[in-house]
């Protein structure tokens, strides 16, 4: 039986007669076919899901999640066009100026505070719901670009994807009157309603309807990412947001929009799915492998400057706040370590030195130095396009 993901409905946009698509409620009718390779594979994104929850808790979580979330948040980014990297973001949260346009950085920003807000939500014991999806979206909205298309609103009018106008468009959404109750029945979904998804692929049909349903003016693309941790983490496939995702569907950027649109057009939930379920198990590995490697880096750093006779104790110091702000000017490690101004300084350019820092502005005053090795482990794939 050929399955199809909704129906057509004709609508008039800006006086052009354009076919609007209609998703059908969750979970898809006939329901999911996996073949034994597919149940191989879920098999396998379980085990290695596994293994970073397990090597998790060995590491600083706090920390690791703070840089992983922002590692997130600027891949997601990308995919929308932004041009800001992981060190962009960092110099803009140490109230430096970044190399790319301050529009592009506070955008990835906004998306830091939408996810950490959600998260915060969710632990609290709120659902995640049409009301939650909205706070996030009005966070995520809140200024800059955006910040003019309803923040926290469903859209009231049409819109479309690709294309200059609805007539000639890739895909027309469902008409506004619509995405009420489409998000409505996608609450329910995501709430087990009318029956139990395994949490997986819960999170993997939910990101596809959610961005077929489109149901802001901006940002759905953002949110409909988002979307895929908050379900993995209210579920607790995983313990913290450590899955950045966005990095395989940046990298496989045309098979990720092909095969959103192919659930569409033919009903190909199946092949999304198994897509999905290789960039959910190539991200883990990568994530495992990520988190070790820092892990070695901090080790190893420490043990050298632990050895140091003269200042061990102000060098170790150093060195743990570099891993929460792995660019740092003098008077913020100052103000954040307790050492005064004049011992950060010769701390810092005593780890210029020994090669664990680099100072990147080349002046005499207003320093910045950076955790070089680490922000390159974490920057990986993070280059924009």
């Amino acid at each position: 039986m050929r399955r199809t993901s909704g129906t057509y409905i004709s609508t008039t946009v800006r006086k052009e007669s354009v076919r609007a698509f209609l998703p059908h409620p969750l979970p898809p009718d006939p329901e999911l076919s996996l073949s034994p390779a597919d149940n191989e594979l879920l098999q396998e994104v379980n085990r290695n899901l596994g293994k970073l929850d397990g090597v998790i808790p060995s590491l600083n979580i706090p920390l690791l999640t703070y840089m992983y979330v922002r590692k997130e948040a600027v891949l997601s980014s990308q995919i929308e066009g932004t041009q800001s990297s992981l060190s962009d973001l960092l110099l803009h949260e140490n109230e430096q100026k970044p190399g790319v346009p301050l529009d592009d950085v506070l955008e990835v920003s906004r998306y830091v505070s939408a996810m950490d807000w959600g998260l915060e939500r969710i632990r609290g014991g709120f659902p995640l719901s049409s009301r939650l999806i909205r706070e996030i979206h009005e966070i995520l909205l809140s200024k800059g670009r955006g910040s003019t298309s309803s923040p926290g609103e469903y859209r009231r009018s049409q819109n479309w994807i690709g294309g200059s106008r609805p007539g000639n468009a890739r895909y027309v959404p469902p008409p506004w009157e619509q995405v009420e109750p489409c998000m409505s029945d996608l609450e329910k979904f995501i709430h087990d309603i009318p029956q139990k998804t395994p949490s997986l692929i819960k999170a993997a049909l939910a990101h596809v309807q959610f961005e077929t349903i489109h149901p802001f003016l901006d940002g759905n693309g953002r949110i409909g990412r988002l979307l895929i941790t908050l379900i993995l983490c209210s579920e607790e496939v995983l313990l913290e947001p450590v899955l950045y995702l966005s990095l395989f569907f940046k990298q496989n950027r045309e098979q990720y929009y092909t095969l959103l649109n192919q659930v569409r057009t033919d009903g190909d939930w199946e092949a999304w799915l198994r897509f999905y379920l290789e960039g959910v198990n190539d991200t883990s590995v990568e994530a495992v492998r990520a988190a070790i490697e820092i892990q070695a880096l901090f080790q190893k750093n420490h043990d050298r400057l632990s050895a140091e006779r003269r200042t061990s104790g102000s060098s170790v110091r150093v060195h743990e706040y570099l891993k929460q702000r792995p660019i740092v000017s003098i008077s913020d490690v100052s103000d954040n370590t307790g050492l005064a101004f004049q011992t950060a300084l010769t701390t810092l350019e005593r780890l210029r030195v020994l090669g664990i820092v680099e100072e990147i502005t080349g002046k005499q005053r207003n320093r910045l130095y950076t955790y070089s090795a680490y922000v390159n482990l974490l920057n990986e794939g993070a280059e924009p396009l």
